[in-house]
């Protein structure tokens, strides 16, 4: 993956093949609604696909949901190619995990 920030054109055209993920500044954000035992197991899954591909997003754990914020930190804190592909993985493995969409 690139580790190139993406232009403006190009973030608006991923961020909108990934509903549910909303911008916010220099990263991309999205919660899934899951109880916290079913969100540490989330995490847990997410954490090991980050562990293989080298990228990982910021994870905030509350009882009744989990948020995922993704910016390239090697990129200055920019989007990325790989933002959006680590997007599309999170969203396979809540999906998996049955999260509902916030």
């Amino acid at each position: 993956m690139s580790v190139e920030p993406l232009p403006e054109e190009a973030i608006a055209k991923r961020l909108g093949e990934l509903p549910g993920w909303r911008r916010r500044q220099d990263s991309i954000t999205r919660a899934f609604g899951i109880r916290y035992h079913g969100g540490v197991a989330l995490i847990v899954h997410v954490a090991d696909v980050e562990r293989l591909i080298g990228h990982h997003a910021d994870i905030d754990l509350r009882w009744d949901h989990v948020r995922f914020s993704i910016t390239t930190h090697d990129a200055g804190h920019k989007l990325t190619d790989a933002d959006f592909d680590l997007a599309r993985r999170i969203d396979a493995i809540a999906m998996a995990h049955e999260a509902r969409p916030l």
